[in-house]
Order: C-alpha cells, then structure tokens, then sequence
C-alpha cells in the first residue's frame, strides 16, 4: 500500500478501522515530500517537525480519547468516527498561518510571521489536520503559472519542464505530485482552477461569500475565494463541509444554514440540464481540449443528462472587465506594503519618499509592479469613468448574462484552460498572452457563481485537460454531483499518473 497515494476518504477510513496512524500518514507525506521536492518546488516551507509532532499527539487522541496538557492543539475530546482527524494538509502561502512564515512568495513579506490564523486554518487546526507546510504562489496571487514567486518556480509533475498553472500552482502540483493528500488555495480569476486543470487534479472555486476571507492576504477583495484542490471529487466536497460556513470578521461573509456537500454526491446526472456556451469553445481554444470536453458532453448524455448548446456572450467582455478591477483592487490593497507600516525595508535611505520608492522597487517583483501602475492608472481622476466605472457596469452585465442562463440550465459546461500546459518560461516575457490563460475563468470570478475543474482526459502529449463545471450562486452541491457522476464514469486516477518527466 502506496499511502500518499490514497484520497481522504480512503485515509480516513484507514484511520477509523486503526489500519493506519496519523504519524504513520504524516511521515509518509514528509518521507514524500523530501523526495520530490527537489523536482517540483511546491512548497515554501515545509513544517516537518511541527507536523510530526501534531500527528503524535493527534494519535494518543484518537487512542484516548484525552489531551495531554502539553499538545499544542487546543481542543480538549474529539470524535474519531466522523472527522478529518489525523490527516495532514497543505496551504497555500497567502493564507495566514500563526507560528508559520506567510510570505505570498514575495520579499515584501519574506519574514513575515503572522500573529493570527486565517479562519479557514482555525477551521482545519479545529479538525485535528497536521499542517505540512506552505505552498508556493505567484507573488501576492498575480499570475498563471506560478513563476512569478519570488521564492523558486514550481514545475509540474505530469512534466517537469512545464507550468502548474497559477496563482495556487505550489498547492495544485503538491497534491498531484502526492506531496500532499489535498491542500487550500485561492481564486481570484482561476487560480485554483486554471492550475487544477493544468496538473490533472480537482479544483473548487466556491461561490464568493461561502468560505471566509478572513486572514487571505488580499489581491482583489471582491474577487478572491479560498477553495479545496484535491485528488477527488469527494475529498473537494469533504474539505469544503470544513471551510464554509459564516464568520463575523468577515463583513463579505454569507449566513446561511450549513450544509454537507459530501451527502450530495449522488452519481446521478439524469434529467440534468447542462448548457454549453458556444462562445467558450471559438478560436484560441486547442483542438485536443475541444475534442476532449466534445467526449465530455457525449459521456453526460450516455448518463441522462440533458445538454445542448447555447449562447453566453461575455467572453469579449470579461477579460478586461476582471483586469481594470483587479488591479485596481489590488493597487488599492497593496498600498499598506511600504516599507513603513508593513513588509520589507531598503536600507540606505535618504529620506521619506526615498524609503517608498526604494521598498517598493525592491520588495516586488515586475508582475505586482505592473498591476499596481494600471491599477492605480484606472483609478486616477483623469481615467475613473473611462476605465473603472465601466468596467463595474460591464461586471453587472456580466451577472446578468449568468443569471439568464441558469434560468435554463443547472451546469454551465466550458474548458478551464485554453491549453494544456506550457513550457516554463514561454509566456514569461508577454503578459498579454499569459493573460489569455484566464479566458476561461475570470467570468466566473465577476459573477461571484462558483465552478469546478476536473480532469476529463490527456491530449497526445500525456498531459491532462480539464473541464468546468460552473453553477449558479449557492449551488455547490449540483456542480460537485455533476462532477463526480463524470469522475466515477471516466475513472482518470485509475488510468493516468504523473510521469515527472521532461521535454
């Protein structure tokens, strides 16, 4: 038995019928870990020690059912026969973790020790979850293939000399290259799901407002969403019965009743209207990941669900719409990062505005620079109306073009990704067309509606394609049944693996 291999649902039962130890899964990982790292670059830090000793103590829990007073998790009883006990996770590095370096792959913030745990750590660190370690990123989330972090380059594992994806790529390859049974990443405009699809795993991007924001260090406020990346479907329904829920210190948090995602796993899609917007599958599509996603569509009609074509007319819209307000959003967020107040200082400073412009030139890198500057252009007084107000009315557009549609339809069907991945260092030079990675996904970020990504095949070249399933708001429980009804008919696990080759 191959432990870094199994799922968490498998882990879990593995922990529940005493087949296998916390400390026997967590060493595991980190024996992993330390083997592959080297190749794929995932993480930023690693927390063998700390995980290590978690698992331990978790171990004489479950045994014990009782605390020893020294163990550094501070719930006092735990039930072992329903829970995520023992299993460890990794995050992504923008998710604020007390004790643990959060650096969002940035010298801004390269020794940056948060005093405070985001609420979705709190939830996981509540959960009994040994934490392996931070994931690697583009700096402060601001890319597509996780090359711009200040940190190292994260490869990917179905082919070392290609991209993850980004900005979650350290989480998405971590989970692929089995360095980690499922890992939080975030999504601003595809980040969990461009990079999901990239290394062949699943990818949650839930509806905004579902999961707390609350310790996310911030790229685009209205935008940002943390998510699960994981092996399975079911292991993205587990982890998000953890993260979601309300939470007062985040005033964008939606109160609703608290649901389990995992009893929605039905494997059944019959009668499921699924629509296809003509628009996601035009030219600057690869032909390999039509083809695939043309399968997609045939398989869900052998399964009974209802699909048929249809017109979503915001593709031409939405890639500048999300830039003008992302970048707007993060000039405005990253403002705080001065030297002064947060983050990293030059030395050799002349005067006030000398330690401004020499902390900012040093602490990021050329992508923040250049969504700070447009961001700050469209925000001017000269350009505000040009730029930013209506790029918010092509967002209310934008809206109402998904709520049309899910007046018809249950499942929006799309690609994530125009592409498979490409080879580090193609696209590096020319950011419109990384850009052009995003086409697939930044509406959805616009419209607040969540999606998901899974693999649903490989093109000739062995590496995977994925498919997204996008829902109304609210309606995560159709989309991961869709998913996993496709998942449990195509079994990609089972037929495809990472090789960790190259070109």
């Amino acid at each position: 038995m191959n432990i870094t291999e199994l799922t968490v649902h498998e882990l879990q039962e593995k922990i529940r019928n005493k087949e296998l130890t916390s400390y026997e899964i967590t060493k595991a990982y980190i024996d992993r870990i330390n083997k592959k790292e080297k190749d794929v670059g995932a993480f930023v830090t690693i927390n063998e020690n700390e995980a290590i000793e978690n698992a331990k103590k978790i171990d004489e829990i479950i045994e014990n059912g009782k605390f020893d007073d020294s163990t550094k998790i501070d719930e006092s009883n735990i039930d072992s026969s329903n829970n995520l006990a023992g299993i460890p996770i990794g995050i992504k590095d923008n998710l604020c973790t007390k004790g643990i370096k959060t650096t969002c792959s940035s010298k801004m913030l390269e020794n940056f020790v948060a005093p405070y745990d985001a609420t979705v750590v709190e939830k996981v660190k509540s959960e009994k979850m040994p934490i392996l370690g931070k994931l690697n990123m583009d700096e402060f989330a601001m890319g597509s293939s996780t090359e711009n972090s200040a940190i190292k380059v994260t490869h990917n594992p179905w082919n070392l000399d290609k991209v993850p994806g980004g900005s979650s790529g350290g989480s998405a390859a971590a989970v692929a290259a089995d360095m980690v049974p499922f890992a939080l990443g975030s999504d601003t405009g595809g980040s969990i799901r461009q990079p999901a699809s990239l290394c062949g795993v699943v990818g949650l991007k839930p509806t905004y407002g579902l999961v707390s924001r609350y310790g996310l260090v911030a790229f685009a406020s209205s935008l940002d969403q943390v998510g699960p990346i994981t092996k399975d479907v079911k292991d993205a329904a587990i982890l998000l019965n953890v993260i979601a829920g309300h939470d007062e210190k985040d005033t964008t948090s939606y109160n609703m009743p608290k649901k389990d995602y995992v009893k929605s796993l039905k494997n059944d899609v019959k009668g499921l209207k699924i629509g296809v917007p003509k628009e996601f599958f035009g030219d600057g599509i690869d032909k390999e990941v039509k083809d695939k996603l043309y399968e997609a569509i045939e398989t869900y009609k052998k399964l009974g669900a209802e699909v048929e074509e249809c017109s979503l007319n915001v593709a031409e819209y939405a890639l500048a719409t999300y830039y003008i307000i992302a970048c707007a959003e993060a000039s405005s967020n990253l403002g705080r990062f001065d030297g002064l107040r947060y983050g990293y200082r030059a030395d050799n400073i002349k005067d006030l505005k000398d330690l401004y412009v020499k902390s900012r030139t040093e602490g990021f890198g050329d992508e923040v620079k250049r969504r700070i500057i447009l961001g700050t252009y469209v925000l001017s007084s000269g350009y505000y109306d040009a730029y930013y107000k209506k790029a918010q009315k092509a967002r209310t557009f934008v809206k109402k073009q998904f709520d049309e549609q899910f007046k018809k339809y249950d499942v929006l069907l799309t690609p994530v990704s125009p592409t498979t991945a490409f080879n580090i260092g193609e696209k590096k030079e020319n950011p419109l067309e990384m850009y052009l990675a995003d086409i697939c996904t930044v509406s959805i970020n616009i419209a607040s509606v969540p999606a998901i990504s899974i693999p649903c095949g490989v093109d000739s070249n062995g590496m995977p394609i994925g498919m997204q399933l996008i829902g109304d708001r609210f309606s995560e429980e159709t989309i991961l049944n869709a998913a996993y009804t496709f998942e449990q008919k195509i079994k990609f696990r089972e037929n495809h693996k990472p090789s960790f080759k190259r070109n």
